[in-house]
C-alpha cells in the first residue's frame, strides 16, 4: 500500500513558557520555543499515514503585589483583586506570605482555623496548606511563623526558588495566582518574584514610596538575570485623595512608568478599612461603595493587559 501524504494546516499551541508542535518523528508535542501571550499560528506540515490530535492548554498567570514600604494596601489590593477575579469566574489561588498573615485574617477572621501554613510548607517541604473560601477562591495561610522566615531559609538548598517547586503540582488548577509579599526584600520576597509572571507595585501618593522605586527596579533588574522573562507588569495608585501631594506624585508615578502605570487609582474609602477581617471581600461588604468600584475597575484592567 502506498502511504498517504497529507498536508494541511497544522494548529500550535501557543502558551507562556512553551510552544507545543506534533513531531512526525516521535509523533509527539514537542516543545518550539518560548512565549507569554495565547494565541494560535497556522502552517502547513507533511505527515505520513499520521493523526493530529488538538490539545489545549490553558494559560495560568502568577502575579506578585510587592513594595518594600508597608502600608501600601498590598493585603487589601491582593484580596479585593482575587475576590473579584473569582466572582468573575476565574480559579483563583492567593497565596500569604508576610509574617502579620493580614490577608490570612481577611478570609480567616479565626486564627484557631488556620492548623498548616506557607512557613511547613517553605521550610520543611509540607504540600502546601491549601484553604478553600468560596466559589473559585482558595488561599494558601501564613502564620506568625512566617516573621522568622527569613532566618529559617538561610541554610535551605536552592531557597530561592522553593516557591516556584511548591507551586508546581497545584498551579494548574488555577487561572490567575496571586501572592501577597511582605514589606522587605529578602529571600521571601525573592521567592514570590522568581515564582511569578509580573510584578504589580501597589503604592500611596506620597514621596518615600515613590523615592523607594528606585529599590524595587534594582531588585528585578537583579532577579531579572536568574529568571530574564520577569518583569514590573504594573504601578498603580492607592489611598488616592484629592490634596494637591497626591496629584503631584501620581503625574511623576505616570512620567517614570508611563508603559505600566494602571489607569485605574484606588481612592481613599472607609469600607475598604472596615471590611478587612470581617471574613467579606469589599464586593460583599459594600458592593456600592467606591472601593468596591475601584477594585472592579483595576481587575478588569489586569485581566484585559494579560489578554
Amino acid at each position: 500500500m502506498i502511504p498517504q501524504i497529507l498536508t494541511f494546516p497544522l494548529t500550535l499551541w501557543v502558551v507562556r513558557g512553551s510552544v507545543k508542535e506534533f513531531s512526525p518523528d516521535t509523533r509527539t508535542f514537542v516543545h518550539v520555543n518560548t512565549c507569554r501571550h495565547v494565541h494560535v499560528k497556522p502552517c502547513t506540515h507533511e505527515y505520513v499515514n499520521t493523526y493530529i490530535q488538538k490539545i489545549l492548554y490553558y494559560v495560568i498567570e502568577i502575579i506578585t503585589f510587592a513594595n518594600h514600604k508597608g502600608g501600601v494596601s498590598k493585603t487589601t489590593s491582593t484580596a479585593s483583586i482575587g475576590a473579584c477575579m473569582a466572582r468573575m469566574g476565574k480559579k483563583v489561588l492567593l497565596i500569604d506570605l508576610d509574617g502579620q498573615a493580614n490577608l490570612t485574617l481577611y478570609f480567616i477572621p479565626n486564627e484557631d482555623e488556620v492548623q498548616a501554613s506557607i512557613f511547613d510548607s517553605l521550610v520543611d517541604g509540607a504540600p502546601l496548606p491549601v484553604k478553600h473560601i468560596r466559589e473559585n477562591l482558595d488561599l494558601v495561610p501564613s502564620s506568625l511563623e512566617m516573621a522568622s522566615a527569613e532566618i529559617a531559609l538561610t541554610n535551605l538548598l536552592a531557597r530561592e526558588q522553593l516557591l516556584s517547586r511548591l507551586l508546581e503540582p497545584v498551579k494548574q488548577n488555577y487561572d490567575y495566582i496571586l501572592i501577597d509579599c511582605p514589606p522587605s526584600l529578602g529571600i521571601v520576597t525573592t521567592n514570590a518574584f522568581l515564582a511569578a509572571d509580573e510584578i504589580i507595585v501597589p503604592m500611596t501618593p506620597e514621596l518615600l514610596p515613590l523615592k523607594g522605586m528606585r529599590m524595587l527596579d534594582s531588585f528585578v533588574s537583579t532577579l531579572q538575570r536568574v529568571k530574564p522573562n520577569l518583569r514590573l507588569g504594573g504601578v498603580f495608585i492607592a489611598r488616592f485623595n484629592h490634596r494637591k501631594l497626591n496629584k503631584v506624585v501620581e503625574q511623576a508615578v505616570k512620567s517614570r512608568y508611563e508603559t505600566i502605570t494602571m489607569k485605574t487609582r484606588i481612592r481613599e474609602n472607609i469600607a475598604l478599612a472596615e471590611s478587612a477581617g470581617s471574613g467579606q471581600s469589599i464586593f460583599e461588604y459594600d458592593p456600592q461603595s467606591n472601593g468596591a468600584k475601584d477594585y472592579q475597575a483595576l481587575t478588569e484592567e489586569i485581566i484585559s493587559r494579560n489578554q
